[in-house]
This record gives C-alpha cells, sequence and structure tokens, in this order.
C-alpha cells in the first residue's frame, strides 16, 4: 500500500496510454512540481459523477475504485501560458481509502497492482497493430510520442484503447479486466462497431 496524490478526471488513462493535460489550479500546479522535482507519480482515477477537476474541492465527487499510475513523461509552458504535461499511464491501482487535504488536494490509499507479463497478441487480434499504426500517423497523436510494444497485446490493446473515441464508462470496465483474451474481444466488437 502506498499513498498517492489524485488528479481526478472525467476521462480514463489508460496502462501504456498516453494524455495531454493542462494544469491550472495550484493545488495540481504545486503536485506536479513536486513530482517532477521528486521523480514520483501521481494517480488518474476517473470521476464517475461529479463536477470536473475544477470544482473537486467545492464538491464530493464519487470516483472509480480503481485508476492508473501516471508518470510525467513531458512538459512545456502552452501559448496561453498554463502548464502543460504529457503523462503515461504505468500499473493499475485499487484505491482503499481517500482523504482531502487543506490545499483541496485529494489523496489515496492504493494497492498497485502487478504488471502483467508481456503476452503475444492472439491471431484474432492482429489487425489491431495496424489500426493503432495508422492512429499513430495522426499529427496529435505522434505529439504524445507513444512508443507500444506490439509484441504484448496488453500495451496493443491499452495503448488503442486510450486513443480511440469510446466512452470514458466503456473504458473503465475494460481496464479493470485482468484476462487478456477478453480484453482482445471487447476491444474487436468495439473496433467493429466504430468500422459500421
Amino acid at each position: 500500500m502506498i499513498d498517492l496524490p489524485l488528479f481526478p478526471l472525467g476521462t480514463l488513462l489508460l496502462p501504456h496510454g498516453r494524455l495531454p493535460l493542462q494544469i491550472f489550479e495550484r493545488r495540481y500546479i504545486d503536485m506536479i512540481s513536486k513530482c517532477m522535482r521528486e521523480g514520483t507519480s501521481f494517480g488518474v482515477v476517473w470521476i464517475k459523477k461529479g463536477s470536473e477537476v475544477a470544482q473537486a474541492s467545492k464538491t464530493n465527487l464519487d470516483f472509480g475504485a480503481y485508476g492508473t499510475v501516471a508518470n510525467i513523461v513531458d512538459w512545456d509552458q502552452l501559448p496561453n501560458g498554463l502548464l502543460g504535461i504529457t503523462i503515461e499511464g504505468e500499473a493499475r491501482f485499487h484505491v482503499e481509502n481517500t482523504w482531502r487535504e487543506d490545499s483541496g488536494l485529494n489523496m489515496a490509499t492504493v494497492a498497485i497492482d502487478p504488471i502483467p507479463p508481456a503476452t503475444p497478441l492472439p491471431e484474432g487480434g492482429r489487425s489491431m497493430i495496424d489500426v493503432l499504426a495508422g492512429l499513430q500517423r495522426h499529427p496529435e497523436v505522434k505529439k504524445l510520442g507513444m512508443t507500444v510494444d506490439t509484441g504484448n497485446a496488453w500495451q496493443v490493446c491499452f495503448a488503442l484503447l486510450q486513443l480511440l473515441p469510446v466512452d470514458s464508462a466503456t473504458k473503465y470496465q475494460l481496464l479493470e479486466l485482468n484476462d487478456i483474451d477478453e480484453l482482445v474481444e471487447a476491444l474487436d466488437e468495439i473496433l467493429s462497431e466504430l468500422s459500421g
């Protein structure tokens, strides 16, 4: 068990996925500064119900019971003067308990799941590599600098799921899966629906 600062979002960060964020609230600027200075991580949790980050200190949020450890892989000052960071998902964690510090920063004691061993994609999921490669050619995705081990089905599935226009509730359900065959099957269905 470890204590992690939380960054609640209306979207999900998945293991091996990357997300760009704009940081504007003092408590999160302080949190990011500390993480960068000390080389530590923070947790991204999905807000199942309640306001987006800006209101998180004023309302009771319904966090997901699990989230993803986030590492800062890039940062920059944006043209609008805000701090921009790119985060990458590492391991999944389960939230044991949460509290709010005086600064308004949400904290949690979490149990971090072991990272699943690398597993090759089943034959039926091979086309996912092509879909992922196609998405990675998009200029906005290129900016994220994602690198994916295409020999590891977990990385392919989660990186692909991160990029696809899929609702957060679905992503949250799939983040919970521990069976790679189930994840590949679910993602295959999503790709079939998206391609019509």
